[in-house]
Parts: C-alpha cells; structure tokens; sequence
C-alpha cells in the first residue's frame, strides 16, 4: 500500500502557516505546504506514536514581541519550545525523539542578502542544542518551495517538491 493509499484513509490535518499541531491519533496525517524560507519541524516519538509539527516563518521572537505572545508559533525560537512542551505533554520520552526539518530556502531572496530561511534553522538548531536533542533528517536550502507530513502511526516523514517526493 502506498503514502497515497494511507492519506487518504486517514485524517488528514492541514499545519498552517504559523501554526502547530500535535497529535496522538495514530490514523492522523499532519501535513504542511508551501516551506520556502519557512521551516516545518516534526517531532516523534516512535514508542508512545505521539509526535507534532510546526511551520515556523522567522527566526527569532524579538523580532516582534508583541506579535510573539498572540502568535508563538511563527518564531522558531518560541515554537520549537511550543511543538516540544505539546508532545511532552501527550506522554512524549525527550530520548526518543526524532527531530526532522525541511525548508529553509531563499525562494524570493536569490541574492541571500536576507538569508531568512539559513537563520530559522541555525535558530531551530540552538534550540534543539539546548533541549539536548539533535536533528534526524533535514531537506533545507534551495529555491523550491516544499510539502512536509507526518504519519503520526509510523512517523514517516516525507517531503514533496517539484521533483519528487523522499522520505527523510
């Protein structure tokens, strides 16, 4: 059977941008679209099939304090924080965790002059460094924007853009 096959039987949820889901429903898909400076960040533990993802679209909360507490979760630094503290929540072991990313790109700034997408993973990794974690998989860079999901029964995360799809 087929990833095809297996989104369309289970329930599919649609991560915004912006936004975070976490979920302990094993027949749930979270999908997110359109990552090009943005990154998407899933988050599973294989043992208790618990897991999440966020779109996050800037690096760092200071960039708007006012907007980061009404919206954590479009900063890498306050929503990793949120996405991790969500599936602890739901009974998740910080040992297994597997972290992936994808993203990241500079689809609108070719020159790199803003470099964007570069700082939200460099802000991801600080993160991740903190909490004692590492990441599992990355996809990241590039100019093609991305479409990240989470099989929440198998934690299979794949990634689809223009040339394919890979499972990370």
């Amino acid at each position: 059977m087929g990833h095809a096959a297996t989104a369309s039987r289970d329930a599919l949820r649609v991560v915004g941008i912006g936004a975070m889901v976490v979920s302990s429903d094993v027949r749930e898909v979270l999908v997110t679209y359109s990552l090009g400076s943005c990154i998407g960040v899933t988050v599973h533990d294989p043992g208790r099939r618990v897991g999440g993802l966020i779109h996050c679209m800037l690096p760092s909360s200071k960039l708007d304090a006012e907007k980061a507490k009404t919206k954590p979760h479009m900063f890498a630094d306050t929503g990793v924080l949120a996405l991790l503290q969500g599936v602890m929540d739901l009974g998740a072991d910080r040992e297994r965790l597997v972290v992936k990313v994808a993203g990241a790109g500079s689809p609108m700034d070719p020159t790199g002059r803003f470099k964007i997408g570069e700082r939200n993973v460099t802000m991801l990794r600080k993160v991740l460094w903190k909490n004692d974690l590492l990441l599992s998989g990355e996809d990241t860079g590039g100019t093609e924007p991305r479409t990240m999901s989470l099989e929440m029964g198998s934690g299979r995360t794949s990634i689809r853009k223009p040339g394919g799809e890979v499972e990370l």
